[in-house]
């Protein structure tokens, strides 16, 4: 129980908590930042949550406390920086109104979930054991950070460091502070540090407190303590560099100039203002918009801009670079290249262009386009050159505002000359070579030793997965070829793109893997492939790899015999059993989440497959199964993201799923029409246009198309073309409770 003064702290925190919140959605009112709720998703189906991620739209200082996850009621402490999505932290600070000792850094203290405050440009808590409100407002390089203790108490601020190699911390006077966290080895990250008052400070080294100034080595840490009697409200404003500790003093002293934390909190409410409202709802129940906006807010996560004062840092050759145009990283490609791009390419073009440079320049610092590009490089994740998909979808959008011929050069070198292993990086080997000659990867049968040192010990060859995905890839490079009249390359592409027919097994019906020989290795690929199914396919198994060929889709229905059959399948996928208990399927194929029979809405290759449908002449079924997928595994609460959301990669598809259309082949510019969940979107392009989208009558339970028109025209195909939206196009669908199976039907 709470007594005394100690509750009289409490309530008058409480009411500040309650006061902000308030002046939040007050400012938020006129528009959709009052639906957006950081906390959506923060407890994972069974693997990676989401965060609450505190930022600016796409820059570089990112911050969320530091706990184990979402249910833990212990914080450890905040960081200075989130440097890269799920890849590491710098500087972390921590206060504490306890005596301190050596062990100090060590203690997490106990907040209340109903008492912290997390907005997409604004963080609020209160650590309950020691009567310590904590706050913070990010800027594009700065942070600021305020603390509230209890009165008469002492108060000290520990400040430490997440990785492992060199660092320092030196106080260079009694309010500033400088600092240095090497980060993934070789990334020096420099600090520059003001409290808002001087006070006792001091160092712990050789297990021991020290009134030194400086501290050089590996886990260092610092403090900065105050006295009992001395002001309650502990501020700490801060910048970050990846250049100079020189850069980091000149960031600080370029935004913090006439700036208070008041108008930092303003200027970021403002800052994600801008983009959230840029898709304008009506209709719509208030569950869907908040996990819409929710969704829309963490599209804005990644990439982020470390350009500083027109230089950066670049991981791909540990050099300053000199540059007019922002530079992008933390990017993962087998993520992002489905939706997350193709949103950007709608809701900001000129930006999505900067982030297309960025992958250039680091091609020419590295000499490879980059898979997983971060800020140590590239981070070779997952399989595929999906950056090719990328760059072709940008540029048969019209974004070609950087150099192409360049950007060429780089994705054909990847095709002909990098490694298609997963998670490597480098040469290609004798397994590249063996596609390039027979047009697929060889697998071992079960129980057989990998022989090629190539092969990632725990990834293993995927050898279905990576040859239907450089099918796409290369596909998408044959196309890229055509568009700049380079002939012979489209010839050689296109004619790779097909490989994935290669693996087609008619008599089961699936990609199954072959030997080097070429025979069939009899497998079960429902459940077969080790730890992912790595062995054959990746994360998922040979149910949702059905449908890898989005490049080809007229020709996966060959495959199947027609029309018909494919469309018999998909219903199949929905309906198949998983051929044992959950737990045992999961226990295999944990990545395989939000499933529906052998469906899994929790991961990235299934998001096109319920829009398939629309190839076939059952399109009501798409408007069934989005309908179904979005109200089941997308709510507006901490269980709310089926699966690994990736930084705006899963986000992306709720995006574009809740506006009611979809980009089944990233590359070709053309949507295919799902079912809206709102009556009314309408989107202000880039160019000064709006986009439409009316969809009459719509609700929970009128969620089939009846009729559509597009510009007043009739409608009766369930796709419209890029073009036609950025030319400020209206899209208008009668809605009904029950299918018009004749409305889309296709030829």
């Amino acid at each position: 129980m709470i007594k005394g003064k100690r509750l009289k702290n409490y309530l008058t925190v409480l009411l500040g908590l309650v006061t902000f919140t308030s002046f939040s959605q007050d400012y938020a009112g006129a528009g959709n930042l009052k639906y957006v709720d950081p906390r959506i998703g923060n407890v994972g189906q069974l693997l990676e949550p989401t965060r609450p991620t505190v930022q600016l739209p796409n820059q570089m200082i990112r911050m969320f406390p530091m706990r184990k996850d979402y249910m833990d009621d212990q914080i450890s402490n905040f960081p200075l920086n989130v440097v890269s999505h799920r890849l590491g932290e710098v500087f972390s600070i921590m206060p504490t109104a306890n005596k301190l000792n050596v062990n100090s850094w060590r203690n997490r203290s106990t907040y209340d979930h109903e008492l912290e405050i997390t907005r997409p440009w604004y963080y609020s808590t209160f650590l309950i054991d020691e009567d310590i409100k904590v706050e913070f407002v990010p800027g594009k390089k700065v942070g600021f950070y305020k603390f509230e203790f209890a009165d008469n108490t002492p108060k000290s601020i520990l400040l430490g460091v997440y990785n492992d190699g060199e660092s320092n911390f030196k106080f260079i006077s009694d309010t500033e502070i400088m600092g240095l966290e090497t980060y993934h080895d070789k990334v020096k990250v420099y600090l520059y540090g003001v409290f808002s008052a001087g006070a006792s400070l001091g160092i712990a080294k050789d297990g021991q407190l020290s009134n030194d100034r400086s501290v050089n080595g590996k886990g260092i840490k610092a403090f900065i303590a105050f006295s009992q009697s001395s002001s309650k409200n502990v501020s700490f404003k801060y910048a970050i560099s990846y250049i100079s500790a020189a850069q980091a003093r000149k960031n600080f002293d370029n935004e913090f100039k006439n700036q208070s934390f008041e108008s930092l909190v303003k200027n970021g409410e403002e800052a994600w203002s801008k983009v959230i409202n840029q898709i304008k709802t009506t209709g719509g129940t208030e569950a869907q918009k908040r996990s819409f906006y929710t969704a829309l807010y963490r599209t804005y996560e990644r990439m982020v801009d470390i350009t500083e004062d027109g230089q950066y840092y670049s991981g791909y050759d540990n050099k300053i670079h000199k540059t007019v145009r922002p530079f992008y990283v933390d990017d993962w490609t087998w993520d992002s290249y489905l939706a997350h791009h193709p949103l950007r390419t709608l809701l900001n073009p000129k930006q999505e262009e900067d982030m297309l440079n960025s992958y250039v320049s680091m091609y020419e610092q590295s000499g490879w386009v980059p898979t997983f590009p971060v800020l140590f490089g590239d981070n070779p994740c997952m399989n595929g050159f999906h950056s090719t998909i990328v760059f072709l979808d940008a540029y048969n959008k019209g974004l070609k505002n950087y150099n192409v011929e360049k950007a060429y050069e780089g994705m054909k070198k990847n095709a002909d000359e990098a490694t298609m292993m997963p998670w490597k990086n480098g040469k290609n080997g004798p397994l590249d070579h063996f596609y390039y000659e027979k047009g697929f990867i060889p697998a071992l049968k079960p129980g057989e030793k990998e022989t090629d040192t190539a092969v990632h010990s725990w990834e293993k060859r995927q050898a279905v997965a990576v040859t239907l995905g450089n099918s796409f890839d290369d596909w998408a490079l044959g196309q890229f070829a055509k568009n700049l009249g380079k002939n012979d390359d489209y010839k050689r592409f296109n004619a790779r793109g097909q490989n994935y027919r290669n693996l087609w097994d008619s008599k089961n019906q699936m990609f199954m893997p072959k030997d080097k020989d070429g025979k069939w290795i009899n497998i079960d690929p429902s459940f077969d492939g080790g730890m992912g199914a790595r062995d054959y396919y990746d994360e998922n198994n040979g149910w949702t790899y059905i449908w890898q060929v989005q490049h080809d889709i007229k020709g996966l229905q060959e495959l199947f015999g027609g029309s018909q059959n494919f469309e018999n399948k998909l219903d199949q996928l929905y309906r198949e059993s998983l051929g044992r208990a959950k737990y045992a399927f999961w226990a295999k194929l944990p990545d395989a989440t939000g499933l529906v029979g052998q469906y899994s809405m929790g991961n990235e290759p299934s998001f096109h497959i319920p829009y398939l449908y629309n190839f076939t002449a059952s399109p009501w079924k798409t408007q069934k199964r989005i309908r179904f997928l979005l109200d089941t595994w997308f709510k507006d609460n901490v269980f709310g993201i089926p699966g690994d959301e990736d930084g705006g990669g899963m986000t992306a598809f709720m995006v574009f799923s809740s506006m009611g259309f979809y980009p089944v082949t990233p590359g070709i510019p053309m949507y295919t029409i799902g079912s809206p969940v709102f009556e009314n979107v309408t989107i202000d392009l880039p160019n000064g246009k709006k986009f439409q989208l009316i969809a009459n009558k719509s609700s929970v339970i009128n969620k089939y198309i009846q009729s559509a028109k597009f510009d007043g025209k009739v409608l009766n195909t369930p796709w419209f073309s890029h073009e036609q939206l950025m030319n400020g196009g209206k899209l208008e669908l009668e809605m009904g409770a029950k299918p018009n199976k004749s409305w889309g039907v296709s030829n």
